[in-house]
């Protein structure tokens, strides 16, 4: 009797729907902004973490279609071979001077920066101490370095204390890894703190400013500038997909660091460099934030409305602690959330349902827009209202 050796694919899958995990891909059909086209709908967009309006910006189009046109649609290989083009090293000079360090490498995905860099500073002889909700980044990059992991609970800097002084001891080097907003909460990082233990215990510490880059800080500089911590030793990774409206990733910090990484970061050096219309896109974007820092402020007016305004309206509301963008809500169980999530798109207002193992708890998680207009939120508060009477939350 031959046994397919695949069958256990529609079995896991069977259990995937059974626990109301499955997911599936929904199409937007028109270009990114505060209301999209979904279904052939517009609803009201509080799914994405496109912050700053900047995805759908025409100087960021314009940039890529420029670069497009002078340096064709891809980089055609590795950075270190045919792949590197000026305008890569102009993005490079440009994060660095946003995040006030001596350099800074662009990588083709935020994703590829986390798992390059981890695997790059530390290795089979050391110790790696994470946040348990970091994201998936941080934790797969942990387990390719090969270094001995154990988180720490969230934010709890006195369990981080406490493993490091039963086993920093036995290891050579020692790496914190943190998010500096954890993306499916809003909450930040205590990294003044984080700081005063790695210094202790002799670690090096990489703070992941994905949600932060553009958004925090007084001149968008991510949380190490939100709690005066610039010029300090550490290892900054960000995205330029979020609130920069582009593509890629980056690490910023010290010339030698950043130099070890051009050598010895595998995601780097086996990946074909950041096409030119994205590198294009990212440098026109970081000029916007620095040229135009009214678009964050109004981003934070916005966050302070719907904050105040579900206060107000829905009083028993539990809203998961955050300083940031995402504000989110937890509800029972994974069906309770799709339910909710169905009748909010149902009144014209995108904002997915989050379920494990993403989550460990069921939530609805909105994130706020610069270009939100007040009667966005308004509509997105009145719909939680109606839907509130249906689900007593």
């Amino acid at each position: 009797m031959t046994i397919d050796p695949y069958a256990w694919i529609e079995q896991s899958l069977a259990t995937i729907h059974r626990a109301d995990w499955y997911r599936a891909v929904q199409a937007l059909s028109d270009r990114p902004g505060a209301t999209v086209v979904l279904a052939g709908r517009e609803v009201i967009n509080f799914a994405s973490n496109d912050y700053l309006g900047l995805a759908g910006d025409e100087r960021l189009i314009a940039a890529a279609i420029a670069a497009t046109r002078e340096f064709g649609t891809g980089s055609t290989g590795s950075r270190l071979l045919s792949g590197h083009r000026q305008l890569h090293r102009d993005l490079e000079k440009a994060i660095a001077s946003l995040k006030q360090t001596e350099d800074a490498l662009v990588f083709s995905s935020g994703y590829l920066a986390n798992l390059g860099a981890i695997a790059a500073v530390v290795g089979k002889r050391d110790l790696i101490v994470s946040d348990q909700y970091n994201h998936s980044s941080l934790k797969n990059g942990a387990i390719l370095s090969g270094a001995t992991i154990i988180e720490y609970s969230h934010c709890d800097v006195v369990a981080l204390k406490t493993q490091l002084s039963q086993q920093r001891q036995n290891y050579r080097r020692c790496l914190i890894l943190t998010d500096s907003v954890f993306s499916m909460d809003g909450d930040l990082c205590p990294l003044p703190t984080l700081l005063e233990i790695a210094e202790e215990f002799n670690c090096m510490l990489l703070v992941d400013e994905a949600h932060a880059t553009g958004v925090i800080g007084k001149n968008g500089a991510g949380c190490v500038e939100h709690f005066g911590c610039t010029g300090k030793q550490l290892i900054q990774i960000g995205t330029l997909s979020k609130a920069l409206g582009s593509l890629g990733g980056y690490v910023a910090g010290s010339a030698n660091l950043i130099d070890f990484l051009r050598n010895r970061a595998p995601t780097w050096i086996y990946t074909t460099g950041l096409s030119p219309a994205d590198t294009a896109a990212a440098l026109a974007a970081i000029q916007i934030v620095q040229q135009e820092p009214q678009r964050g402020k109004q981003l934070w007016r916005n966050v302070d409305y719907l904050k105040n305004f579900m206060q107000q309206q829905l009083p028993h509301l539990k809203l998961l602690p955050t300083q940031s963008p995402i504000v989110c809500f937890q509800l029972p169980s994974p069906g309770d959330a799709l339910r909710v999530g169905k009748h909010l798109k149902e009144a014209g207002i995108f904002a997915p349902a989050i379920r494990p193992p993403t989550v460990p708890t069921s939530r609805i998680r909105i994130s706020v827009m610069a270009t939100h207009k007040t009667e966005h939120i308004e509509e997105l508060v009145a719909a939680l209202k109606h839907i509130g009477i249906r689900f007593d939350f």
